[in-house]
Protein backbone atom coordinates (compact mmCIF):
# COMPACT_ATOMS: atom_id res chain seq x y z
CA UNK A 1 0.00 0.00 0.00
CA UNK A 2 1.27 3.46 -0.90
CA UNK A 3 1.41 5.29 2.43
CA UNK A 4 1.78 8.61 0.63
CA UNK A 5 -1.73 8.22 -0.81
CA UNK A 6 -4.35 9.63 1.55
CA UNK A 7 -8.00 10.44 0.88
CA UNK A 8 -9.08 13.94 1.78
CA UNK A 9 -11.64 12.45 4.16
CA UNK A 10 -8.80 11.11 6.31
CA UNK A 11 -7.08 14.49 6.30
CA UNK A 12 -10.34 16.14 7.36
CA UNK A 13 -10.85 13.56 10.11
CA UNK A 14 -7.37 14.23 11.50
CA UNK A 15 -7.98 17.97 11.44
CA UNK A 16 -11.30 17.50 13.25
CA UNK A 17 -9.62 15.30 15.87
CA UNK A 18 -6.87 17.88 16.42
CA UNK A 19 -9.43 20.66 16.77
CA UNK A 20 -11.47 18.71 19.31
CA UNK A 21 -8.32 17.88 21.26
CA UNK A 22 -7.42 21.54 21.39
CA UNK A 23 -4.15 21.11 19.47
CA UNK A 24 -2.41 24.47 19.52
CA UNK A 25 -1.40 25.78 16.07
CA UNK A 26 1.81 27.20 17.55
CA UNK A 27 3.06 23.64 18.03
CA UNK A 28 3.86 23.72 14.29
CA UNK A 29 5.60 27.08 14.50
CA UNK A 30 9.24 27.36 15.51
CA UNK A 31 10.36 30.91 16.40
CA UNK A 32 13.90 31.84 15.44
CA UNK A 33 14.24 34.04 18.52
CA UNK A 34 14.87 37.13 16.36
CA UNK A 35 11.65 39.00 17.10
CA UNK A 36 11.28 41.24 14.04
CA UNK A 37 12.02 38.34 11.74
CA UNK A 38 9.53 36.07 13.52
CA UNK A 39 6.82 38.70 13.12
CA UNK A 40 7.38 38.74 9.36
CA UNK A 41 7.42 34.92 9.22
CA UNK A 42 4.04 34.79 11.01
CA UNK A 43 5.64 33.46 14.17
CA UNK A 44 8.70 31.69 12.79
CA UNK A 45 9.58 28.60 10.78
CA UNK A 46 6.98 25.86 10.26
CA UNK A 47 6.95 22.09 10.45
CA UNK A 48 7.10 20.56 6.98
CA UNK A 49 8.92 23.51 5.48
CA UNK A 50 12.42 24.11 4.14
CA UNK A 51 14.11 27.38 5.11
CA UNK A 52 17.35 28.43 3.41
CA UNK A 53 19.89 30.87 4.83
CA UNK A 54 22.43 32.29 2.40
CA UNK A 55 25.20 34.83 2.55
CA UNK A 56 28.84 35.48 1.68
CA UNK A 57 31.63 33.82 3.64
CA UNK A 58 32.49 35.22 7.04
CA UNK A 59 29.13 36.88 7.55
CA UNK A 60 27.97 34.70 10.43
CA UNK A 61 25.72 32.07 8.86
CA UNK A 62 26.89 29.36 11.27
CA UNK A 63 26.68 31.82 14.16
CA UNK A 64 23.10 32.67 13.18
CA UNK A 65 21.82 29.10 12.80
CA UNK A 66 23.59 27.98 16.00
CA UNK A 67 21.90 30.83 17.83
CA UNK A 68 18.53 29.73 16.41
CA UNK A 69 19.33 26.18 17.58
CA UNK A 70 20.15 27.50 21.04
CA UNK A 71 16.98 29.62 21.17
CA UNK A 72 14.91 26.57 20.22
CA UNK A 73 16.57 24.27 22.76
CA UNK A 74 16.19 26.85 25.53
CA UNK A 75 12.48 27.02 24.74
CA UNK A 76 12.24 23.30 25.56
CA UNK A 77 12.18 21.81 22.05
CA UNK A 78 14.68 19.38 20.50
CA UNK A 79 17.16 20.34 17.79
CA UNK A 80 19.62 18.37 15.67
CA UNK A 81 22.50 20.21 13.98
CA UNK A 82 24.38 18.60 11.07
CA UNK A 83 27.71 20.42 11.05
CA UNK A 84 29.92 19.96 7.98
CA UNK A 85 32.18 22.89 8.88
CA UNK A 86 33.00 22.50 12.58
CA UNK A 87 33.61 19.72 15.09
CA UNK A 88 31.31 19.34 18.07
CA UNK A 89 33.69 20.89 20.62
CA UNK A 90 34.01 24.02 18.50
CA UNK A 91 30.22 24.34 18.52
CA UNK A 92 30.17 23.83 22.30
CA UNK A 93 32.78 26.55 22.80
CA UNK A 94 30.69 28.90 20.65
CA UNK A 95 27.56 28.16 22.68
CA UNK A 96 29.36 28.88 25.95
CA UNK A 97 30.68 32.14 24.48
CA UNK A 98 27.16 33.04 23.35
CA UNK A 99 25.69 32.39 26.80
CA UNK A 100 28.49 34.28 28.54
CA UNK A 101 27.83 37.25 26.26
CA UNK A 102 24.13 37.12 27.02
CA UNK A 103 24.86 37.09 30.75
CA UNK A 104 27.85 39.38 31.03
CA UNK A 105 27.47 41.69 28.07
CA UNK A 106 30.61 43.36 26.77
CA UNK A 107 32.49 42.44 29.95
CA UNK A 108 32.01 38.72 29.27
CA UNK A 109 34.93 36.58 28.05
CA UNK A 110 35.32 36.33 24.30
CA UNK A 111 35.41 33.08 22.37
CA UNK A 112 39.23 32.99 22.35
CA UNK A 113 39.32 33.13 26.15
CA UNK A 114 36.74 30.36 26.47
CA UNK A 115 38.47 28.21 23.86
CA UNK A 116 41.72 28.50 25.82
CA UNK A 117 39.96 27.08 28.89
CA UNK A 118 38.55 24.17 26.90
CA UNK A 119 41.98 23.44 25.42
CA UNK A 120 43.77 23.82 28.79
CA UNK A 121 45.99 26.51 27.30
CA UNK A 122 44.83 29.31 29.61
CA UNK A 123 47.59 28.91 32.20
CA UNK A 124 45.09 27.74 34.80
CA UNK A 125 44.23 24.40 36.38
CA UNK A 126 41.11 22.51 37.41
CA UNK A 127 37.68 22.08 35.87
CA UNK A 128 36.14 24.33 33.25
CA UNK A 129 34.31 26.18 36.02
CA UNK A 130 37.61 26.69 37.88
CA UNK A 131 39.25 28.03 34.75
CA UNK A 132 36.40 30.48 34.06
CA UNK A 133 35.64 31.60 37.61
CA UNK A 134 37.47 34.92 37.17
CA UNK A 135 35.35 35.88 34.14
CA UNK A 136 32.07 37.76 33.91
CA UNK A 137 29.37 35.18 33.18
CA UNK A 138 31.68 32.31 32.22
CA UNK A 139 30.71 29.87 34.98
CA UNK A 140 27.02 30.73 34.70
CA UNK A 141 27.25 30.15 30.93
CA UNK A 142 28.35 26.57 31.55
CA UNK A 143 25.31 26.06 33.77
CA UNK A 144 22.93 27.49 31.17
CA UNK A 145 24.31 25.27 28.41
CA UNK A 146 23.93 22.27 30.70
CA UNK A 147 20.22 23.09 31.12
CA UNK A 148 19.44 22.48 27.43
CA UNK A 149 22.30 20.13 26.54
CA UNK A 150 20.00 17.07 26.35
CA UNK A 151 17.81 18.80 23.77
CA UNK A 152 20.54 20.02 21.41
CA UNK A 153 22.01 17.15 19.38
CA UNK A 154 25.18 17.65 17.33
CA UNK A 155 26.15 15.52 14.33
CA UNK A 156 29.70 15.79 13.00
CA UNK A 157 28.92 15.56 9.30
CA UNK A 158 31.22 14.99 6.34
CA UNK A 159 30.79 15.44 2.63
CA UNK A 160 32.16 11.94 2.11
CA UNK A 161 29.55 10.09 4.16
CA UNK A 162 26.67 12.22 5.44
CA UNK A 163 23.94 11.59 2.90
CA UNK A 164 20.21 12.26 2.95
CA UNK A 165 19.75 8.72 4.29
CA UNK A 166 22.14 9.42 7.17
CA UNK A 167 20.38 12.69 7.96
CA UNK A 168 16.97 10.98 7.93
CA UNK A 169 18.17 8.20 10.24
CA UNK A 170 19.64 10.72 12.70
CA UNK A 171 16.42 12.78 12.70
CA UNK A 172 14.43 9.61 13.43
CA UNK A 173 16.86 8.74 16.22
CA UNK A 174 16.47 12.14 17.88
CA UNK A 175 12.70 11.92 17.57
CA UNK A 176 12.68 8.46 19.17
CA UNK A 177 14.98 9.68 21.96
CA UNK A 178 13.06 12.87 22.79
CA UNK A 179 9.52 11.85 21.80
CA UNK A 180 9.20 15.05 19.77
CA UNK A 181 9.90 16.25 16.25
CA UNK A 182 13.16 18.24 16.20
CA UNK A 183 14.21 21.37 14.40
CA UNK A 184 16.72 20.17 11.78
CA UNK A 185 19.69 22.37 10.88
CA UNK A 186 22.03 21.52 7.99
CA UNK A 187 25.27 23.55 7.80
CA UNK A 188 25.59 23.40 4.89
CA UNK A 189 23.44 22.06 2.03
CA UNK A 190 26.03 21.91 -0.74
CA UNK A 191 28.17 19.50 1.33
CA UNK A 192 25.50 16.82 1.82
CA UNK A 193 26.88 13.64 0.30
CA UNK A 194 25.42 12.38 -2.98
CA UNK A 195 26.83 10.04 -5.63
CA UNK A 196 25.67 12.40 -8.41
CA UNK A 197 28.73 13.93 -10.09
CA UNK A 198 27.15 16.95 -11.81
CA UNK A 199 26.98 19.79 -9.27
CA UNK A 200 23.66 21.24 -10.38
CA UNK A 201 21.95 17.85 -10.50
CA UNK A 202 23.43 16.91 -7.12
CA UNK A 203 22.25 20.10 -5.42
CA UNK A 204 18.82 19.66 -7.00
CA UNK A 205 18.58 16.12 -5.62
CA UNK A 206 19.73 17.20 -2.14
CA UNK A 207 17.37 20.17 -2.04
CA UNK A 208 14.40 18.07 -3.14
CA UNK A 209 15.41 15.39 -0.65
CA UNK A 210 15.51 17.85 2.26
CA UNK A 211 12.12 19.23 1.26
CA UNK A 212 10.70 15.68 1.15
CA UNK A 213 12.24 14.97 4.56
CA UNK A 214 10.60 18.08 6.02
CA UNK A 215 7.22 16.96 4.70
CA UNK A 216 7.55 13.24 5.49
CA UNK A 217 8.76 13.76 9.07
CA UNK A 218 6.75 16.96 9.64
CA UNK A 219 9.82 18.89 10.81
CA UNK A 220 11.20 22.32 9.96
CA UNK A 221 14.56 22.22 8.17
CA UNK A 222 16.90 25.21 8.24
CA UNK A 223 19.76 24.77 5.76
CA UNK A 224 22.73 27.05 5.15
CA UNK A 225 23.61 27.61 1.48
CA UNK A 226 26.82 28.96 -0.02
CA UNK A 227 27.13 31.92 -2.36
CA UNK A 228 28.39 31.74 -5.93
CA UNK A 229 31.33 33.83 -7.16
CA UNK A 230 29.18 36.87 -7.93
CA UNK A 231 27.59 36.73 -4.50
CA UNK A 232 31.03 37.00 -2.90
CA UNK A 233 31.96 40.23 -4.68
CA UNK A 234 32.58 43.14 -2.32
CA UNK A 235 30.06 45.94 -2.74
CA UNK A 236 27.46 43.64 -4.28
CA UNK A 237 24.33 42.42 -2.54
CA UNK A 238 23.74 38.68 -2.51
CA UNK A 239 20.38 37.72 -3.98
CA UNK A 240 18.47 34.46 -4.44
CA UNK A 241 20.06 33.88 -7.83
CA UNK A 242 23.50 34.00 -6.16
CA UNK A 243 22.90 30.83 -4.15
CA UNK A 244 25.48 28.40 -5.47
CA UNK A 245 24.17 25.50 -7.48
CA UNK A 246 20.66 24.91 -8.71
CA UNK A 247 17.46 26.80 -9.40
CA UNK A 248 15.80 24.15 -7.21
CA UNK A 249 17.16 26.01 -4.18
CA UNK A 250 14.78 28.92 -4.70
CA UNK A 251 11.97 26.80 -6.12
CA UNK A 252 11.79 24.15 -3.37
CA UNK A 253 12.37 26.44 -0.40
CA UNK A 254 9.41 27.84 1.50
CA UNK A 255 11.49 30.66 2.96
CA UNK A 256 14.77 32.19 1.80
CA UNK A 257 16.74 34.47 4.12
CA UNK A 258 19.90 36.22 2.96
CA UNK A 259 22.59 37.82 5.11
CA UNK A 260 24.59 40.76 3.81
CA UNK A 261 27.12 43.07 5.42
CA UNK A 262 25.35 46.41 5.76
CA UNK A 263 28.49 48.25 4.68
CA UNK A 264 28.54 46.29 1.42
CA UNK A 265 24.92 46.90 0.45
CA UNK A 266 24.08 50.38 1.68
CA UNK A 267 23.87 53.12 -0.93
CA UNK A 268 27.12 55.00 -1.43
CA UNK A 269 25.74 58.40 -0.46
CA UNK A 270 25.22 57.21 3.12
CA UNK A 271 28.98 56.71 3.32
CA UNK A 272 30.17 59.74 1.38
CA UNK A 273 28.19 62.32 3.34
CA UNK A 274 28.64 60.74 6.75
CA UNK A 275 32.05 59.13 7.16
CA UNK A 276 31.16 58.10 10.71
CA UNK A 277 28.73 55.63 9.17
CA UNK A 278 31.54 53.61 7.58
CA UNK A 279 32.62 51.87 10.78
CA UNK A 280 29.10 51.86 12.20
CA UNK A 281 27.67 50.00 9.20
CA UNK A 282 30.42 47.38 9.38
CA UNK A 283 29.01 46.26 12.73
CA UNK A 284 25.57 45.38 11.38
CA UNK A 285 24.34 42.44 9.35
CA UNK A 286 21.26 42.84 7.14
CA UNK A 287 18.83 39.91 7.11
CA UNK A 288 16.58 40.06 4.05
CA UNK A 289 13.41 38.00 3.59
CA UNK A 290 13.71 37.14 -0.11
CA UNK A 291 11.00 34.48 -0.19
CA UNK A 292 8.23 33.82 2.30
CA UNK A 293 5.26 31.61 1.51
CA UNK A 294 3.61 32.60 4.78
CA UNK A 295 3.74 36.37 4.51
CA UNK A 296 5.57 39.41 3.27
CA UNK A 297 8.79 39.41 1.27
CA UNK A 298 11.27 42.19 0.60
CA UNK A 299 11.70 42.95 4.29
CA UNK A 300 15.16 44.04 5.44
CA UNK A 301 16.19 43.92 9.08
CA UNK A 302 19.54 44.61 10.70
CA UNK A 303 21.14 42.97 13.71
CA UNK A 304 24.23 44.04 15.62
CA UNK A 305 27.14 41.61 15.36
CA UNK A 306 28.93 40.37 18.49
CA UNK A 307 31.17 37.90 16.70
CA UNK A 308 33.81 37.92 19.44
CA UNK A 309 31.06 36.29 21.53
CA UNK A 310 29.64 34.17 18.67
CA UNK A 311 26.24 35.83 18.64
CA UNK A 312 23.98 38.52 17.24
CA UNK A 313 21.89 40.90 19.29
CA UNK A 314 18.37 39.50 18.75
CA UNK A 315 16.67 42.87 19.18
CA UNK A 316 17.05 44.13 15.63
CA UNK A 317 15.45 46.94 13.68
CA UNK A 318 14.17 47.65 10.20
CA UNK A 319 16.71 49.09 7.77
CA UNK A 320 15.94 52.74 7.07
CA UNK A 321 18.83 53.49 4.72
CA UNK A 322 18.67 52.83 0.99
CA UNK A 323 20.11 49.45 0.02
CA UNK A 324 21.44 48.70 -3.45
CA UNK A 325 22.44 45.61 -5.40
CA UNK A 326 25.66 47.18 -6.65
CA UNK A 327 27.61 50.21 -5.65
CA UNK A 328 31.03 51.67 -6.29
CA UNK A 329 33.19 50.11 -3.60
CA UNK A 330 34.42 52.68 -1.12
CA UNK A 331 37.24 52.24 1.36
Amino acid sequence: MDLSLEPLSDVLEKAEHAARAGAHPMSRVWPTGFDLLDQTLAGGMRSGELVLLGGPQGLGKTTWVLQVARNTARSGRPVVVFSFEHDTQTLLVRLVALEAGQLGGLAAPNVARIRASFESSDGRTGSLADRLKDTEGGVQALDVVQEYADRLHLHRSTGASTSLEVITAAVDQVRAHTGEAPLVIVDYLQKVHSPIADQEERITAVTEGLKDLALDRDVPILAVVAADKEGLTAGRRMRVNNMRGSSALAYEADTVLLLNNKYDVVARHHLVYSTANVEKFRNWTVVSVEKNRNGRTGQDFEFLKRFDQCRFETAGRSVVEQLVDDRIYLE
